[in-house]
């Protein structure tokens, strides 16, 4: 794997906190620092570790297409590099699409799991979307993408009171490779874990926003129903950005859940 940003040696690491390691994947189109608004107090119990996905914030995008089993080998190159035994694994979105993958492939270094706001395979029509949006950001940039996305991310409520995690993700689009994104985009679009997420052995926790699209919610139903003892969560209101609308709400039931 020495392909650019999927190069393993080429990743830069971001941790803090100390405790058990909990790895924090993010979702498309941002970067690490998500974390820092969504995981805001977990530090005290945990040794949060985080990193960019090819393209986005600091990292070298990749030079050719990939798939969410590509990244799911990069986290497992990475676990392997800095001697990570075992860990909690969380993932929102795209992140969650590798997280499936990797407690599915490697079950023996997933100590507890949450999946936020994913699916396993998106619907057709949102593999169609996918398509639009890859040439979308090929052809004008990221950023032209962001005025029909904040809705799909935030409540209208949320958008309007323009809070520091809607600035940060304006300011991430605003900045973000169109060729780094369009990769991201097909690599969602040809996902398809249905067939590994019934193996996923760890025990599990699927977020989901209130609001989020109904094809969302069917698939955290979906998640929920084929993953042995899954728990569920639902955050209120809220969108696809679930836990950066509501990080307290979100830290609350994650360190009850990964400390139980």
């Amino acid at each position: 794997m020495s392909d650019g940003g999927l190069d393993p040696a080429r990743v830069t690491l971001h941790r803090e906190g100390t405790g058990p390691a909990l790895v924090l994947l993010h979702c498309l189109g941002v970067d690490h620092r998500l974390w820092d608004i969504a995981t805001a107090g977990l530090e005290r119990d945990f040794t949060l570790i985080s990193y960019d996905f090819p393209g986005h914030g600091g990292a070298p995008p990749a030079g050719q297409g990939y798939g969410v089993e590509d990244l799911s080998a990069q986290l497992a190159a990475l676990f392997e590099r800095e001697g990570i035994a075992r860990a909690h694994v969380a993932g929102i979105s795209l992140g969650g699409l590798v997280a499936q993958h990797f407690a599915a492939t490697h079950p023996a270094r997933v100590d507890r799991l949450m999946l936020l706001d994913t699916t396993p395979r998106y619907t057709d029509e949102m593999r169609q979307m996918w398509v639009v949006r890859a040439r979308q950001a090929r052809t004008q940039g990221v950023a032209s993408l962001l005025d029909s996305l904040l809705p799909v991310w935030f409540t209208p409520g949320f958008i309007a009171q323009d809070p520091p995690a809607v600035r940060y993700v304006r300011d991430c689009f605003a900045g973000d490779s169109g060729e780094a994104y369009a990769l991201a985009c097909e690599a969602l679009g040809a996902a398809d874990l249905r067939p590994l997420v019934p193996g996923i052995t760890a025990p599990t926790l699927v977020v989901c926003g209130s609001e989020e699209s109904p094809a969302f919610r069917d698939a955290a139903a979906w998640l929920a129903a084929n993953i042995a003892g899954a728990r569920s969560l639902t955050l209120a209101p809220a969108r696809h950005a679930s836990i950066l609308e509501h990080p307290t709400e979100f830290v609350k039931a994650a360190r009850e859940f990964l400390l139980g």
